[in-house]
């Protein structure tokens, strides 16, 4: 009041300069009131400005009254136990609700803390202060509390020192602010979020970065990010969560043996074992227990610094200079899937290369040809059959082998593998794996996705090769037509399904479940359902299965639904189908278990790689797309070909993409990545337009008129069945 009535804000610029420049005295503010905090709050109603004016000179005591108003904030304090803060938090929000609506006091603000941070960073760095007295975590609490901390004076100098001094902070004193931001809530947390990504972003637009000049050295950027993961963590534990359902991890057997890495000195490149973040650790919450987060993943994600980091030397940084310097995929949250999926590319060409070194080593001590790829011949009517007996020698005789390039012969053919004939190998495998006929998988009409065939008469090696066949996809970069739920991929990644992930993979039971949970009548007797449940064979006869012991005598009744419902997903999702996938995820880890494949990406990231984005950008498509046998960009007949494609519908489009590269999905990265090839294929004709799907290919007459193009081509990709024409 004193201030304002004056018009001359010194005063309190002189307090802000002296609390919020020293440790110890915002350590000390804004306490609670220890003794009795419910008491008397109402006849406490000094000013914000005069009663920081006033407590001053005590700053041990500071602000103990102005936690009389807390009320509105009161339940924050209370409903968090796990890591209680003497912050009186409300307190603090009243006062930079007082301080920035005055212009007069934010530049004391911002100089406060350039001078306060450096202090702190030394305390944190030399001192071990949070050891010693965990109430040095208020500082943090209550300087973050400034929600113009986003604003370009902070920008330059305050925030980046603010970040640097917060890395230094012990991995408890972290977890400590993460919990208690996820119960701040999500307008909290989005703030956080971006004010870090407003950081990262500004820093990185302000400066130029080449090999020699990494963003990974960049101090400001490297500590922003690592306060944007204490962000990442607090919306994964204020969302929906399920730590619990975890599939059994296989156990690696290890050997006392030195591997002939460890005698190449290159056994820190191909470490075992998966990474484990600190704070993911000290939480006990990993991305993939996340339902739902707060905030979608996708926002985390900051794009001005994927355009920057070089993702070769920040693998490398990732592999083996882990200890000395920072790597984004560290933080695997901040990178878009094109960029983690260039360093999962350096990591398998990188062993491809070492598969390729050991094998001209042996060959030289053996005086063998040596084989530098993984060579699979097959005969096209036996696919599946030389498939299967090759990949499993090679899997029980030396698993290494898998991780070689992929080159693909089939018998009596001439042609050498450039990426085509592999691709058509894993089509053709694919196609013939999923025929309902085999009975391996059983196809939904309705989702059109595929699911286990739970009474499949298969062996388990037939489910091996199918997860085999998605990891060598994986491991040499080509996209596969598969359609399986989400969870099949949460699974692959260690969670077990629950009854939430029925609604994709089973939907019309997943609703049946739903009902049964939201009834209002009785139970008991107007669904007169039991534990004991029926689901058809493969030959539609009905299977009797019960939940629990005697499962026909018990009934589901209003008190046990929940347990009904969770047993049911449970036997679906998992019991029933346990064999067919513990052979299918055995197939997939033998060829990625050692890679970072599970450390950087999403279960529904892994669907992106294995099977390729629904995003379809034809623009990008026809900038990339290449000529040939006498037609170029300015032909009549491919500018009437483009403006063809363009005018379809989504549906025509995934057709035309099916028919001419076999997926209707676009590789990581959009469809400018996939390099395809329009060829003429003779003058004006009846012919339809035929296609090469392992070589990206259309094969396109050139036709009279706009009209019988548009018909002979709506007609190919409507009619072509499998793998285009050819």
């Amino acid at each position: 009041i004193f201030c304002e009535e004056e018009g001359d804000y010194s005063a309190l610029n002189r307090i802000i300069g002296r609390i919020f420049s020293s440790a110890d005295a915002l350590m000390q503010s804004f306490r609670k009131d220890e003794p009795n905090p419910t008491g008397n709050r109402d006849s406490l109603e000094p000013t914000h400005a005069d009663k920081n004016a006033k407590q001053s000179e005590q700053p041990a005591e500071k602000m103990g009254a102005s936690s009389a108003a807390a009320l509105p904030d009161e339940g924050l304090n209370e409903m968090f136990d796990p890591c209680e803060v003497t912050v009186d938090i409300g307190a603090v929000r009243r006062v930079y609700d007082k301080f920035l609506s005055l212009d007069q006091v934010e530049a004391a603000l911002v100089n406060a803390l350039v001078y306060l941070t450096p202090n702190v960073e030394l305390d944190l760095e030399y001192l071990d202060v949070y050891e010693t007295n965990p109430d040095y975590l208020n500082i943090f609490i209550i300087v973050l509390e400034n929600r113009n901390l986003h604003s370009p004076e902070y920008l330059e100098v305050a925030l980046p020192q603010f970040c640097k001094a917060m890395c230094k902070l012990p991995v408890s004193a972290l977890a400590r602010l993460s919990k208690l931001w996820s119960v701040y809530g999500l307008p909290h947390i989005r703030r956080m979020m971006e004010t870090f990504q407003q950081l990262i972003t500004f820093t990185v637009v302000s400066n130029e970065y080449d090999s020699e000049n990494l963003v990974n050295d960049d101090q400001t950027v490297v500590a922003a990010t690592q306060c944007l993961k204490v962000a990442f963590y607090a919306n994964i534990l204020g969302g929906e969560l399920n730590v619990e359902h975890n599939e059994d991890e296989e156990e690696d057997i290890e050997s006392d043996e030195l591997t002939l890495h460890e005698l190449l000195g290159e056994e820190r490149l191909y470490k075992k074992g998966p990474r484990v973040d600190p704070l993911e650790k000290e939480l006990g919450v990993r991305p993939v227990d996340s339902i739902k987060p707060l905030i979608p993943f996708e926002e985390f994600v900051n794009e001005s610094l994927n355009e920057v980091v070089e993702m070769d030397k920040d693998f490398t940084f990732f592999k083996v200079n882990a200890e000395t310097k920072f790597s984004f995929q560290s933080c695997p949250f901040i990178l878009n899937v094109i960029t983690k999926n260039q360093g999962l590319y350096y990591d398998n060409r990188i062993r491809m290369y070492s598969e390729r070194r050991l094998t001209a080593l042996y060959s030289m001590v053996q005086g063998q040809q040596p084989n530098p790829y993984l060579k699979l011949k097959v005969r096209r009517d036996h696919i599946i059959d030389d498939a299967l007996v090759r990949l499993e020698m090679i899997s029980m005789e030396n698993p290494s082998d898998l991780k070689k390039q992929l080159f693909v012969e089939f018998e009596g053919e001439q042609g050498v593998d450039e990426g085509g004939v592999s691709k058509e190998f894993f089509q053709l495998v694919l196609e013939e794996i999923f025929n309902p006929d085999i009975g391996m998988f059983s196809y939904d009409d309705d989702t059109k996705l595929f699911w286990f065939n739970s009474s499949s008469l298969e062996n388990e090696a037939q489910y091996t090769l199918v997860g085999l066949v998605l990891g060598l996809a994986i491991y040499n970069n080509c996209i596969l037509d598969v359609h399986f739920p989400m969870v099949v991929y949460r699974k692959l990644m260690g969670k077990k399904g629950t009854y939430l992930d029925l609604s994709d993979s089973h939907p019309a039971l997943y609703q049946s479940l739903k009902e049964l949970l939201q009834y209002s009548g009785i139970v008991e007797e107007d669904m007169m359902l039991t534990y004991q449940i029926s689901h058809t064979d493969l030959f539609g006869n009905p299977i009797l299965y019960d939940l629990k012991e005697q499962g026909d005598q018990i009934p589901v009744t209003k008190e046990n639904r929940q347990e009904f419902v969770d047993m049911y997903a449970d036997y679906i999702l998992n019991k029933s189908v346990e064999r067919q996938f513990k052979a299918f995820k055995k197939g997939f880890l033998i060829v990625t278990n050692e890679s970072p494949l599970k450390y950087l990406f999403r279960p529904e990231e892994v669907e992106m790689l294995i099977c390729g984005s629904r995003k379809l950008d034809f623009e990008a498509l026809e900038k990339t797309t290449e000529y040939d046998g006498g037609y170029s960009k300015d032909s009549q007949i491919i500018k009437d070909f483009w403006e063809t494609i363009h005018s379809f519908g989504e549906e025509q489009k995934r057709l035309f993409l099916q028919f001419t590269t076999g997926t209707d999905r676009a590789p990581v990265g959009g469809l400018g990545k996939l390099k395809m090839i329009i060829a003429k294929n003779g003058s004006d004709t009846d012919r339809l337009p035929t296609s090469h799907t392992c070589f990206n290919a259309l094969l396109l007459p050139e036709y009279s008129s706009k009209e019988k193009l548009k018909e002979r081509l709506l007609k190919a990709i409507t009619y072509a069945k499998g793998f285009g024409m050819l």
